[in-house]
């Protein structure tokens, strides 16, 4: 049976065949010898370099059973890239999305980045969002570790049935240091300065790691530290047709950043270990985004000279001689998350038996802590006159005059009532897990493996406005801007004091509300109790390894929310939804070893991801309620009752190792993913509640459900080699089909979310002696950005490349000096509103529509480390 002849309807068929045809080969290789020359011919490698760092992700993909890929850092404190979600993007078959300046979302082999389950040292880690306009989901965001503190990566494409569920696209393991396996008193500290060309600001980052053991290195700890402040902006054009149109924006950020690791070890015997890991991830993340509103309903039709099939305008031109000139608002936000894991973790291992355990604990606490808005019109209208071109990708916008100061706003400003509010998420989870390995002396089978796992999951999300003081002094606009700052479209706009903002925010403020709409519609919770079985055979005999066993898995949610009436109103008391589903994940993969430096391949599996948790909470959510946004409200209801997705999958590959550093491979890949979670959107639809800044009842209705799900099929290119002369070099290529039933989502494009059909990476590197360098380019076709019911909506993200620099050079055995380059290119974000003008999205999503755009940012960072 090949993999390659895999259909659509018969891949679960497919499956059953391949594990019955496993029991056969067992039975048949009853006499054979299991040998260790495979294991024998693993080369130990002390990575430290470039080359050594490749020469090791090859070894630990070509001695698994299963389809993995790694990353390997070149010493310690010294990954491949300064972003863990960029370093990921240089594996064939996984593309990184950025958002607010760092690699956050990877989405692998075609699938949503919600989709990859990551693990931290083999257990989950707690995330939660800083931005009050992003979804509540499963995925990890990446932006909160910090490079230094990683050894190392492993990212598995097929399933096995000892791996935790939850990753269609697969599964990311990214592992620390451990003090056993370094030496006594390691220590390594480093310093850096990190440059953005946007914010023109330079900015400090610093981190450290100190390892001890004993002289019978049987107990040792390891602590390492990071820690960096940033101020990241970025600027933009954003389009918001219900009012003004065309929007150009700063968002400013001063991200602060710190990470603390905490690893101990004992070894009492031979046969014995003990490990506490902990792990502390705190971001501060308080950011002010600052919008320029150009256009205005009394302006447009008059102004309106060419318009798309929708009825779109997509070229005005101003006379200067209108009512209206800009209005210039700012956000200003304190925002923080924060994510702290305990885990302990056992092994003994005697001549019967391996048992393996781990007990732990994580948290997250994040969200927008304090959310404020300051906003007047500025400057005149004639300063607006001239011409504004939303014809092609990106908005042209030529007008009289794009520089302004505080002194161009046309009043006094005080923060806004309605905008007062905070809104904190939690994630918590307490997990527990045994697995047991025993030999065996069953011909080809070499031992069973089987283990239990449970995980107590707890999601909260509020949102809490503002008891606002009855009378909020307005004052000056030179007391929240101070100076200018650079803004999309070649604008300059007044810079926000954002440390003023908060502050008068603060003192507008004399409590937050626990009830009434906004608090109800804000209330959820979510529990979720997992349980998950398994039993798995390995299994070896002439040219052939590998494993096959069956995962079975259980869940139990519940929903705590105050029910939406008839009437528009919410209940005074909480009510509970339930829900429940269980499942059996049969899995297998085969690696035949056909020659010494041969490898054919081949794996299938069933495999689920759960819904996000935004999706589920029972609540009926409002967004858009009593802000100054006219036509953004909007109604969204989640579904506890939601089946998790899942795809039947299937891969064959063939791998050639044609020299210690050198590697050329093909793989082709298959997802068919039968069960699916989708939203159903409604305009302008009447549900009881009159919008108290618009004097409206009309609303978009959002709901979940469970779609049809769809098809994604690939192959995957792949090679890499390293010469004596110091030179090397690592070049791939992914084509992944995805196809998904339209009416999965709003916008009706019938493409999963994330998924680029061509991704391309090239790296070359040169290493000798005290010196080293390496250029590395990632590019990737255009893909679906899906956020609705949030604020950015459903829009297609353009083809998108960075070229990434970085050199290193060894002053002495101790002391090293840094560079790096990140996007030197400045390459710009993109994004345009592809849905068929029949679609229940916004029109800025239609008919090719430039919903935004951001410029591109090259950050250069030039550092020193001290390692002995």
């Amino acid at each position: 049976m090949r993999p390659i002849n895999f259909k659509k309807n018969v891949l679960a068929t497919n499956i059953a065949i391949l594990l019955g045809s496993m029991v056969s080969v067992a039975a048949f290789a009853a006499d054979a010898e299991t040998t260790e020359e495979n294991i024998e011919n693993i080369e130990k490698i002390e990575v430290k370099g470039m080359r050594a760092s490749m020469k090791a992700s090859v070894n630990d993909k070509r001695f698994s059973n299963s389809v993995v890929d790694a990353v390997t850092a070149e010493d310690i404190g010294k990954f491949p890239d300064g972003d863990v979600g960029e370093s990921l993007g240089r594996i064939p078959g996984v593309a990184v999305s950025r958002q607010f300046g760092q690699g956050q979302g990877v989405s692998i082999r075609g699938a949503s980045s919600s989709l990859t389950r990551t693990l931290l040292n083999g257990h989950s880690v707690a995330s939660t969002g800083w931005y009050d306009q992003q979804s509540i989901d499963r995925s990890f965001n990446y932006s909160l570790l910090p490079s230094e503190m990683v050894g190392g990566i492993e990212v598995y494409k097929s399933s096995q049935a000892d791996l935790p569920e939850g990753g269609v696209g697969g599964t990311v393991i990214v592992k620390t240091r451990k003090p056993l396996d370094l030496d006594a008193n390691t220590v390594f500290l480093s310093a850096k300065g990190d440059y953005g060309t946007i914010s023109e600001e330079t900015d400090p980052e610093l981190s450290g790691l100190y390892s001890w053991k004993n002289e019978d290195e049987n107990f040792g700890f390891l602590i390492s530290a990071a820690g960096s402040e940033t101020t990241y902006q970025r600027n933009g054009i954003e389009s918001l047709i219900g009012w003004g149109d065309i929007v150009p924006t700063t968002f400013e950020q001063e991200r602060e950043r710190t990470a603390i690791n905490g690893s101990f070890q004992y070894s009492p015997t031979d046969n014995l270990n003990f490990g506490l890991d902990i792990m502390s991830l705190d971001m501060k993340a308080n950011n002010a985004n600052t919008s320029l509103f150009v256009m205005f309903p009394d302006d447009k039709d008059e102004a309106c000279e060419q318009r798309n099939s929708l009825g779109t305008c997509t070229f005005y031109r101003r006379d200067g001689n209108g009512e209206n000139p800009g209005w210039a608002q700012t956000w200003a936000r304190q925002a923080s998350m924060d994510s702290n894991t305990y885990d302990f973790n056992f092994d003994y291992e005697n001549d019967m038996f391996k048992v393996e355990g781990r007990v732990g604990n994580t948290k997250s606490e994040g969200g927008t802590d304090l959310t404020s808005n300051y906003g007047f019109w500025l400057g005149t209208a004639a300063d607006y006159a001239g011409t504004y071109d939303a014809t092609g990708e990106i908005i042209k916008i030529d007008v009289a005059n794009k520089n302004f100061t505080a002194d161009d706003f046309g009043g006094q400003l005080s923060p806004a009532g309605w905008a007062l509010k905070k809104q904190p998420n939690s994630d918590e989870e307490t997990y527990a897990q045994l697995d047991f390995t025993i030999p065996t002396d069953l011909g080809a089978i070499t031992s069973f493996k089987t283990g239990v796992r449970y995980a107590d999951h707890d999601v909260s999300t509020l949102t809490l406005p503002a008891i606002v003081n009855a009378d909020i002094a307005a004052k000056d606009a030179s007391a929240y801007y101070s100076g200018q700052i650079s803004s999309g479209a070649g604008y300059t706009l007044p810079k926000p004091d954002m440390d003023a903002m908060l502050k008068d925010a603060k003192a507008a403020i004399n409590g937050f509300s626990t009830e009434g709409t906004v608090y109800k519609a804000g209330y959820g919770t979510i529990n979720e109790e997992n349980l998950s079985l398994y039993l798995m055979a390995n299994f070896e005999s002439d040219g052939m390894r590998g494993n096959f066993g069956l995962r079975y898995i259980s869940t139990d949610a519940s929903s705590d929310y105050f029910a939406l009436q008839a009437d528009g109103t919410y209940a005074d008391n909480l009510s509970t939804k339930d829900a429940s589903y269980n499942d059996v994940l049969p899995s297998i993969n085969v690696a035949f070893d056909v020659a010494p430096d041969v490898i054919i391949r081949t794996s299938a599996s069933q495999v689920i991801s759960r819904p996000n948790y935004a999706d589920m909470f029972a609540a009926s959510a409002l967004q858009g309620y009593n802000d100054d946004v006219a036509g953004n409200q909007v109604v969204s209801t989640g579904n506890i009752a939601l089946e998790p997705f899942k795809a039947t999958q299937a891969d064959l590959g063939v791998e050639w190792y044609f020299s210690p550093d050198g590697l050329m491979s093909a793989s082709y890949f298959i997802k068919d993913i039968s069960s699916f979670i989708t939203s159903e959107q409604k305009l302008d639809q009447s549900i009881g509640i009159v919008d108290p800044n618009s004097g409206e009842d009309n609303w978009t209705v959002s709901t979940k459900k469970n779609g049809t799900g769809g098809q994604i099929q690939g192959i995957e290119l792949q090679i890499q080699d390293g010469f004596d002369n110091g030179f090397g070099y690592s070049a791939n290529y992914t084509f992944a089909d995805s196809d998904a039933a339209a009416e999965n989502y709003p916008d009706q494009v019938s493409v999963f979310s994330d998924s680029s059909k061509h991704t391309v990476n090239l790296v070359g590197y040169y290493e000798m002696d005290d010196f080293s360098a390496r250029v590395a380019y990632n590019w990737r076709s255009e893909y679906m950005m899906r956020e609705l019911p949030g604020f950015y909506g459903n829009r297609e993200h353009q083809d998108f490349g960075t070229l990434d620099l970085s050199a290193n050079y060894n002053i002495t055995d101790y002391l090293g000096i840094t560079f790096e380059v990140v996007n030197l290119l400045e390459e710009d974000s993109v994004q345009l509103g592809v849905a068929p003008d029949d679609a229940d999205v916004k029109p800025e999503l239609k008919g090719g529509y430039p919903a935004w755009s951001f410029e591109g940012e090259a950050r250069y960072k030039l550092g020193l480390n001290l390692r002995f």
